[in-house]
């Protein structure tokens, strides 16, 4: 592979990137969408690959493509019910489908399969329930002849990066306003000066001046996108966790309820997300007809009631989680002055939390609003007057407000008692 080189920002875009990215900053959630021919075969989006199975072979799927009829309204309708403010859908992803009228391929929605765009189905129902839109996009195709000969050849890979940039614009002016490019799997080519990225995003910018562009072109653009894991990116760095809710798969894979995250463990990953001040894209992988997996809509339904309750934690403005060692029955987030505290093991009528060296104003039961006794030493903090049970029944994770009369700090060190080193 090429070198990997650094890319110098243009100072429009850094200038601009405050302003473009407040929303998205705010919004925190967002919903993933694997939907493509794989989807019919129900063994993930990598089916491809992983069989083997020759592109002439393959490529009948095209024809047996059947999305039910405005199935993206059920997506964004879900979306909006479980809290998301934005969705990202695969407009192309690596079996080289493109899921729109395109002009540069028939390996396409509206010449093959269902003759509808499913892109436009997609962006329409986005409006509709107010949610900002995102267009996912593989740079890897193994459907193109030059997609894998670009490496090798060079006139193969002038074809394959005009056909690339062909693809995005289209993608850029034929829906309206755009909010995300979200790129991913830059191959084979190794470099963003390879992949001509700063061209190839200057186009993306020309025609859509506000859009949000992520890092998989091999150009750092506006925010990182750690996968797989919720790891914060370094400080001022806006960042973006993609995760799978089920035991690996992005795309559609039949699987019994027990290989499906709990609702808990949904919000355990949006409170580490929001703790590094980062945002979290939850994937669903539809069935073949565009159907949300049952699973899939159990459970972020009940991570939307849930947020209804916890919102307050979670949108917004939030500042990282620094100097808090943490507690024994659940984690943090914070805006300014005051923190939350997840409680995943609810501890009954009353809460202790160790090593806080700044003082408590107040305490709050989020849940019911009511104001909690508490009592502070030097290094311990006992707040009483919980309820007995858990007070959340989506989640089973509720959560006490902490105001602070300045920045949060807590020090626990190994010993009982801080002694100072």
């Amino acid at each position: 592979m090429a070198k990997q080189t650094p890319v110098k920002e243009s100072p429009a875009v850094v200038a601009s990137r405050k302003r473009r990215m407040k929303w998205w900053n705010d919004a925190r959630l967002g919903m993933f969408i694997h939907y493509g021919l794989y989807s019919q075969l129900g063994r993930g989006e990598w089916v491809m690959n992983r069989e083997r199975i020759p592109a002439e072979q393959y490529q009948k799927l095209a024809d047996t493509f059947a999305p039910k009829p405005r199935c993206p309204r059920e997506w964004a309708a879900l979306a909006k019910k479980a809290g998301m403010k934005y969705m990202v859908m695969t407009t192309k992803h690596h079996e080289g489908f493109c899921l729109w009228d395109s002009k540069q391929t028939d390996f396409n929605s509206v010449q093959r399969g269902p003759h509808r765009d499913i892109v436009r189905e997609y962006v329409d129902a986005c409006r509709e329930y107010g949610l900002k839109i995102g267009f996912y996009y593989s740079l890897m195709d193994w459907h193109h002849p030059d997609g894998a000969n670009c490496y090798h050849d060079a006139a193969a890979g002038r074809r394959f990066l005009d056909y690339t940039q062909s693809l995005v614009r289209e993608l850029m002016s034929n829906y309206g306003k755009v909010d995300i490019l979200w790129y991913d799997l830059a191959w084979p080519f190794g470099s963003a000066a390879a992949w001509e990225a700063d061209k190839m995003n200057a186009i993306a910018r020309r025609l859509q001046p506000h859009i949000i562009i992520n890092n998989r072109s091999y150009a750092p653009e506006d925010f990182g996108t750690p996968e797989g894991h919720v790891t914060a990116e370094a400080v001022g760095r806006a960042w973006e966790s993609c995760m799978i809710i089920n035991s690996g798969w992005w795309g559609y894979v039949p699987l019994p309820a027990d290989e499906w995250l709990t609702p808990q463990a949904i919000v355990r990953l949006l409170n580490q997300a929001v703790a590094g001040a980062g945002n979290l894209l939850i994937n669903i992988g539809p069935m073949a007809d565009g159907s949300v997996p049952p699973e899939a809509a159990d459970r972020l339904t009940k991570l939307g009631k849930w947020l209804g309750v916890y919102g307050e934690a979670v949108y917004g403005k939030l500042d990282r989680v620094e100097r808090m060692d943490g507690m024994s029955c659940g984690l943090w987030s914070r805006r300014g002055n005051t923190m939350y505290a997840w409680i995943t093991r609810w501890p009954g009528r009353e809460l202790a939390i160790g090593g806080l060296k700044t003082k408590v104003k107040a305490a709050t039961c989020v849940a019911t609003g009511k104001k909690l006794p508490f009592e502070q030493t030097s290094d311990r903090l006992v707040i009483s007057g919980l309820p007995a049970k858990c007070p959340d029944r989506w989640c089973n994770t509720a959560l006490i407000k902490l105001d602070f009369a300045g920045k949060p700090v807590q020090f626990l060190g190994a010993g009982l008692v801080d002694i100072g080193v």
